[in-house]
């Protein structure tokens, strides 16, 4: 395996850019979203360059991510480790700060130098009204460049990262190439609900608010062939 998460991102793509890599459902919205891997490589391109080109942070300068899982979460993330940022969950002093709509009094225990708000409205819809001190990240990320080149090796955390990501593919039993459904309400850890399945080249469908009722459904619809155990 790559020693670095831009490159298993790359190579869990590259097989096929154009099938569904990442299916994002809310069963209380009714909100779905499908991106292909190449349609999720250019949301982390431009997010990257944002971040390398408009804010200016270097390698290992701390990024804090205040997002549930979702579709634009995954583009944050894969983002910050493809500049070789260091994700961090605990408040402090950061270079960037990306937070949801409804966790803008969490963020108010961070000092960042650039602040991000994200609505995680359907169709990457901007927000109606910007907060004080926040920049909109879909307005903002729009017109930054669709192709970013990650510099070589890994980044701060990529080693911890992609090893707790290993074994927690081992554990979930995720299969090369597999197409797995995940709660997301059961599995908020990145590490299980996108790193895990990109170590295995597998495809997500990720459900927030998941109906049980419309579980039967999706696994036929999605062609899953692998809903994830409890954790």
């Amino acid at each position: 395996m790559a020693d670095n998460i831009a490159r298993v991102f790359a190579d869990a793509i590259a097989t096929d850019p154009t099938r569904p890599l990442l299916t994002w459902y809310d069963d209380a919205t009714g909100d779905r979203t499908e991106l292909s891997g190449v349609t999720l490589a250019n949301w982390v391109a431009k997010t990257a360059n944002l971040l390398v080109d408009e804010v200016g942070l270097a390698p290992g300068t701390p990024a804090g991510v205040l997002l549930p899982p979702h579709w634009q979460t995954a583009a944050v993330l894969l983002a910050c480790w493809s500049a070789k940022l260091s994700v961090v969950d605990t408040p402090g002093d950061v270079g960037v700060l990306f937070a949801a709509v409804d966790q803008f009094d969490e963020a108010q225990s961070w000092s960042a130098d650039e602040r991000y708000a994200l609505g995680l409205a359907p169709l990457a819809a901007p927000l109606r009204q910007v907060p004080p001190g926040f920049a909109d990240y879909v307005v903002e990320v729009r017109g930054h460049g669709d192709h970013f080149t990650p510099q070589s090796g890994p980044g701060p955390t990529d080693a911890h990262l992609l090893g707790r990501a290993e074994t927690r593919a081992t554990e979930l039993g995720i299969l090369p190439g597999a197409r797995v459904l995940i709660d997301a309400a059961r599995h908020p850890d990145p590490v299980d609900w996108l790193l895990a399945p990109l170590t295995r080249a597998a495809t997500v469908v990720l459900c927030a608010n998941q109906d049980p009722a419309r579980l039967a459904a999706r696994l036929t619809a999605e062609k899953v062939t692998h809903p994830l155990p409890l954790p």
